[in-house]
């Protein structure tokens, strides 16, 4: 990481008017401790020598920045993509988890709290755990969980405990909640948050851990185009994958910065100001402060938030944010798989659809970079579900699933012979309560 200055409304865990830290008494002392063990992180060469070592040899960065030559040929345009879908655990994820894990470590922490929506970030969270010898415990609304089977599985495979979460509309804004409520009744356990969200300090931890796929995109472009691109394109839920590509271009005023929302979960599109999961924001809500249900056909999108930074960025028109539908992203999906060859996460899907799209709005040759932030082996059984008949059959008729899946596929034989196929749901659990809140500097 190289930490650059940032300007005085971007500090204090602001960024403008957005951020801050809106929390329960408990998690005051809490989140300082974590504020000041990654401040020193940053400055401990043992720290940050770990962190790289892990993300070369254990991640496999730096990812690859892959010349879509067929895209490219189709709209007249140099597509590329940045494959974080081809570091382990198959999402950028694995970034933030390493690095918090590594955090949570070096404060002596003995449990590890997580959430997730598409189940990447607890897959991702509960790797790193089982590395580094934590007990993990893993959040994830109990509609997800019936979409994300796989994921799940993968979680416990890893020795994750999952806790399917009842509570308000069962996807990732839940999952939240019932983490903040753990942390709230175990502040010695460490919270590993999946997003730019949240509580300072964790949105700009999380973009610091994040930025390795922005800062390795400007070098890999420079090298292969000998300028930047003209555009650069990253779906956003939470936003930690836009942030991470976004945020070393931020000063470069000639390369566009597009998000793509979910059309049914656009915070920035159509959002208000607000206060949801301890920090001040862009969020979905209804006139009296409630929030609005949200839908996306891909889990990691499916939120009523966005990250702080993010609705600074839009208020300050550095990055433009737009919505994409569920239609935009089946179509993304196809689109990419016979194309390239490449099956992309629903959430990245988005931002393929879009970034493709947009690209035939440019000049002949114009550079526009998409960032695939994961693999989508995860979202098989709800495309199958979609297009049914449509090349998801083998020869005999039974259901088949389609090329490109990688060790996953022995995943349902193993919860099979595991006992594992279905999800045990636990004690419904009350939602954290953002009204019951201060505010500290």
């Amino acid at each position: 990481m190289n930490p650059k200055e940032e300007p005085a409304e971007r500090k204090n865990g602001y960024f403008g008017p957005y951020g801050g830290r809106f929390v329960p008494e408990t998690l005051v002392e809490p989140l300082r401790q974590v504020e000041e063990a990654y401040e020193r992180a940053k400055k401990n060469p043992q720290f940050q020598a770990r962190f790289q070592q892990l993300l070369r040899e254990y991640a496999g960065r730096p990812s690859e920045l892959y010349f879509a030559e067929n895209l490219s040929l189709r709209t007249g345009r140099r597509i590329y993509l940045k494959r974080e879908d081809l570091l382990h655990t198959g999402s950028h994820k694995i970034n933030n988890a390493l690095g918090q894990g590594l955090l949570a470590k070096a404060m002596g922490k003995k449990r590890v709290i997580a959430e997730t929506g598409a189940g990447q970030h607890g897959v991702a969270s509960a790797t790193a755990c089982a590395l580094l010898k934590m007990p993990c415990v893993v959040y994830m609304g109990s509609e997800d969980v019936e979409r994300q089977k796989l994921n799940v599985f993968r979680m416990k495979l890893l020795g994750a405990e999952v806790v399917p979460v009842e509570s308000g509309s069962k996807t990732l804004k839940d999952a939240i909640n019932e983490a903040l409520r753990d942390f709230c009744a175990h502040p010695d356990s460490y919270y590993l948050i999946g997003s730019v969200v949240g509580p300072s300090p964790y949105p700009e931890m999380v973009r610091d851990f994040q930025r390795v796929i922005g800062d390795e995109t400007k070098e890999q472009i420079l090298q292969k185009e000998g300028r930047l691109p003209d555009a650069i394109v990253a779906c956003v839920g939470g936003g930690s994958n836009a942030m991470g590509l976004f945020y070393p271009f931020e000063d470069d005023a000639g390369v566009k910065k597009i998000g793509v929302e979910a059309a049914g979960a656009a915070s920035i599109v159509n959002g208000k100001v607000g206060v949801l999961h301890g920090a001040k924001t862009k969020i979905l809500q209804t006139r009296d402060g409630q929030i609005e249900g949200t839908h996306s056909i891909s889990a990691g999108l499916d939120y009523a938030g966005i990250g702080p930074e993010h609705a600074y960025f839009a208020d300050e028109g550095i990055v433009q944010y737009v919505p994409a539908d569920d239609a935009d992203a089946l179509e993304g999906v196809r689109l990419l798989s016979e194309s390239e060859g490449i099956i992309p996460a629903l959430e990245s899907a988005h931002a393929v659809a879009f970034g493709i799209r947009y690209a035939k709005t440019l000049p002949e040759g114009a550079i526009v970079v998409i960032n695939l932030s994961g693999r989508g082996d995860k979202d098989v059984p709800t495309l199958m579900q979609h297009w049914k008949g449509a090349r998801t059959t083998d020869v005999q008729g039974e259901t088949a699933l389609p090329p490109g899946i990688r060790a996953d596929k022995d995943v349902p034989t193993l919860m099979e012979k595991l006992g594992l196929e279905k999800t045990e749901v636990k004690e419904k659990t009350k939602s954290f309560d953002v009204k019951e809140k201060v505010e500290t500097a």
